[in-house]
This record gives structure tokens, C-alpha cells and sequence, in this order.
């Protein structure tokens, strides 16, 4: 994608991250005539929307009309919405593409939150409906299919809110990396013998000796540091470094404006760390990149649209600060985090801990009652099963009952001949009838 039309409010929301972009170099002979040299890509804003708010972009960017009030538009008209109302009057080429973006967008959000829920309810969570909700903060999804004005004026606010909210969440999470590291470091001394822990410790220290051993670093925005990026970067003399000269070799064309980034690069950086160093860290590495970023910024940029201006630029290299810095104070000097926030952090993983035990032995509770209940389930089973089979084979082999229960029945029939014989009555007595009342 071109960005070298991008105005200033896209640069605004792109270029908060793009922290990757290489220094120009410039050969010495060329000086006089620079080579107008192409913007290097922005890189990923971190925003979850970042590929529909760069494609939204870049549609916009070939309308001319739009482009024009873009250039016409102060910043905070541009913030307070006013610009989105020129929405309607683009070209209808552009207007389709952006209704097709939309509706792309919104495919992507849909899937993406019905897989979470999805995840969510198979694990037994309750699903944070507000949450999900936040993810179609940058469109109105009540209307799916046309991008609206509605829509530019919620992608330019959430972009703006959530980059503005970047250095502080970058720093929390800087500070949790580091205090993590930390805590893995303690635990694993837990692991050692008593020899083994002092070697460790020992060898921890030696590599916190030579990492804060480098070059003095210089104070980012300072003239030192800028004649390092003339000279080490661009290929020219310090003593030929001119303020004005700088700011056009590194002005890539966003409404005369320099991107300060080009100025926080290696030349900097690799006097304090090396990939192939052990002691060196990467994600401290680009924790410093974005501590200089954000100090210059804070300094030099008084209009507050993330970029430097000529005039800013000018007036900042006029200021004591430029020509006498203090001397910069790297990471291994600012410690992320107080020995209090260590605690409440290990503290807090302790606790997470303790509670993941809590519910693994409740859940071992459970699956061990399942099991008994089973076990029982199956001795039943087998009881029943073996009782259907023992049925099963007198029925087959006709077997009567045995005599012992047919004797335990009552026989009628006898019951009714106990009386004794005629035959056997004195001689002169006369049969009497059997008294049904005492048969038995």
C-alpha cells in the first residue's frame, strides 16, 4: 500500500507503532539532489481491526475530493467527526469497496465471536456478552451491509481512543514480562542445591555486569543523537550536520512532516544489545526503542498528531535540552517495577495457584465419586446380567422344581381322606359323615 498521500489524521493512527522503519541512507554525492526515496510500509498498529482500518484507508486515500478536505481539516475537527460527514460525497466506486470491506469485517467479527462462545460454553464459562459487544466498537453492526458515515466516524474515534491508550498498556505489560521473568528466576533457584544456586547467582549477576557495559547512550532527540543517525545512518559528515538539511533527508512526505521513528534506530539500539548476546534481551530491546520514541514525542511534538513538523523540529533544536542534554538513563538503570509491586505480583501467582489446586482436587473429588459410582453401576450390572443368564439355562434345560419345594406345597386332596377307614370302627358304631368344619 502507498502511503505517501496519507494524511495527516491516518498518519496519526498508523504511525504510533511503526517503530520498524530503517533510517534513510544517503550517498554523500547525492546530497544536494536527494532521490525522493518511497515511505516505508507502517507496520501493524496492534489494533485487532488493523487490516479493515488500512484497507478503509487506502480506498478513501483515491478519492479526490476526499483527499482534498483531508488536507483541509484540522485535526480536531477530524477527531470531533466533522470529516466523516464528506462520506457522501465520494465517488460510488469507492462507496461500493467500502460497503464490501464492511461487510468482510463483519463476517470476520461474527465468526471470530461464535468460536469464542463456542470455547467459552464448552468449558463451562459464562460468556461476557459486553465484552464481545466491544469488538464491533469500530462499525455499526446493526447495519451490516453499507459503510456509513457512521461507520468512518466510529473507525477515526476507536482507533484514535485505543492508540492513544497504547504507551500506557505497553507499559503494564512490559512490567508484567519483566516481574515474570524475575519470579521464573526465584523459582528455579528453588530447584538447585546450595552449590548449584551460588553458581546461578553468580553467573546472573556477571550477565547484568556486561550488559550495562556498552557506549553512553545518547539522550534521544538530542543533536548527539541526531549527527549519530548523519553520520552512522545517512553517511555524512558530523561536522556538515544541519537541522533544516536532517529534517529533509528524513521527511517522507506526510504534510512536511518528519516521522520520528526514523530517528530511534540501530545506530542507537545496537550499542546496548546484540541477538547474539546472552545477556541481551530483545523485548527489552524493543521496550527502549519505544521509551525514545515516546520521550521525543512528548517533547518535540506540541501539536500532539504524532509527527514532527519543521517548526517543531526547528524550535526543539534550540532548546538547552537539545544542545546540553542530560545523559539517558537505559533499562538496566529504571528498574520496571518497585519491590512492593514484585510482591502483590508473586502474591498474586501464588494465589492463582493455589486456587488452580483447589479446583484440580475438586475436580479429582468429583471424577473419583464418578468412578465408585460406576464401579457399583457395573456390580449391578454384572448381578442382573449373571441372574438373566441362570434363568436363562433352566428354561432352556426344562429342569422341574426340586421335590423339596413341592412338599412345602398344601394338598388339598389328602387333606380331605385323613378320616380313618369304616373297616376300622368298633363293631356296633355306624359311619358318621366327616365334619366339613374339622376336615383338618
Amino acid at each position: 500500500m502507498c502511503w505517501a498521500f496519507t494524511i495527516s489524521w491516518v498518519v496519526m493512527l498508523l504511525q504510533l507503532m511503526c517503530v520498524e522503519a530503517v533510517p534513510i541512507s544517503i550517498d554523500k554525492t547525492k546530497v544536494k539532489e536527494p532521490e525522493q526515496v518511497e515511505t516505508p510500509p507502517a507496520s501493524d498498529t496492534g489494533l485487532h481491526y488493523d487490516r479493515y482500518l488500512r484497507e478503509v484507508i487506502d480506498f478513501l486515500e483515491k478519492d479526490q475530493h476526499f483527499r482534498e478536505k483531508l488536507h483541509n481539516t484540522d485535526m480536531e475537527d477530524i477527531k470531533q467527526g466533522k470529516l466523516a460527514k464528506e462520506l457522501d460525497f465520494v465517488s460510488h466506486n469507492v462507496r461500493t469497496k467500502l460497503d464490501e470491506l464492511k461487510r468482510q469485517e463483519v463476517n470476520r467479527l461474527r465468526t471470530l465471536i461464535k468460536a469464542k462462545q463456542d470455547i467459552e460454553g464448552g468449558n463451562g464459562k459464562s460468556v461476557d456478552h459486553q465484552a464481545l459487544l466491544k469488538q464491533f466498537e469500530h462499525l455499526n453492526h446493526m447495519n451490516p451491509h453499507t459503510f456509513e458515515v457512521e461507520d468512518l466516524d466510529r473507525l477515526i474515534k476507536s482507533a484514535t481512543k485505543d492508540l492513544e491508550n497504547y504507551d500506557k498498556e505497553r507499559h503494564e505489560e512490559f512490567k508484567k514480562y519483566e516481574m515474570m521473568k524475575e519470579h521464573e528466576r526465584r523459582e528455579h533457584l528453588k530447584t538447585l542445591n546450595e552449590e548449584d544456586r551460588k553458581k546461578e547467582e553468580e553467573h546472573y549477576e556477571e550477565m547484568k555486569k556486561k550488559h550495562a557495559d556498552h557506549p553512553k547512550v545518547n539522550h534521544p532527540g538530542s543533536q548527539n543523537q541526531l549527527k549519530e543517525v548523519w553520520e552512522e545512518a545517512d553517511g555524512l559528515d558530523p561536522d556538515d550536520f544541519d537541522p533544516k538539511t536532517f529534517f529533509n533527508i528524513h521527511e517522507h512526505g506526510y504534510d512536511n512532516k518528519i516521522n520520528v521513528f526514523v530517528t530511534m534506530q540501530t545506530p542507537t539500539l545496537e550499542k546496548i544489545y546484540d541477538p547474539a548476546n546472552e545477556e541481551d534481551d530483545m523485548v527489552e530491546m524493543e521496550e527502549e526503542r519505544l521509551r525514545m520514541r515516546e520521550h521525543v514525542m512528548n517533547e518535540v511534538d506540541t501539536d500532539k498528531d504524532r509527527l514532527v513538523s519543521l517548526d517543531e523540529f526547528l524550535v526543539a533544536t534550540k532548546k538547552k535540552e537539545f544542545l546540553e542534554p542530560d545523559s539517558w538513563e537505559t533499562l538496566e538503570q529504571n528498574q520496571a517495577y518497585t519491590d512492593e509491586e514484585m510482591r502483590e505480583f508473586e502474591e498474586h501467582l501464588a494465589q492463582q495457584e493455589k486456587d488452580l489446586n483447589q479446583k484440580a482436587d475438586d475436580l479429582q473429588k468429583q471424577r473419583d465419586e464418578l468412578e465408585r459410582q460406576q464401579e457399583q453401576l457395573n456390580a449391578q450390572k454384572q448381578e442382573l446380567q449373571q441372574a438373566v443368564e441362570h434363568m436363562e439355562r433352566l428354561k432352556s434345560q426344562k429342569i422341574e422344581p426340586p421335590p423339596e419345594a413341592e412338599a412345602q406345597l398344601p394338598n388339598q386332596d389328602a387333606a380331605l381322606h385323613v378320616v380313618p377307614q369304616t373297616n376300622d370302627l368298633p363293631p356296633g358304631h355306624q359311619e358318621t359323615p366327616p365334619d366339613q368344619n374339622n376336615v383338618l
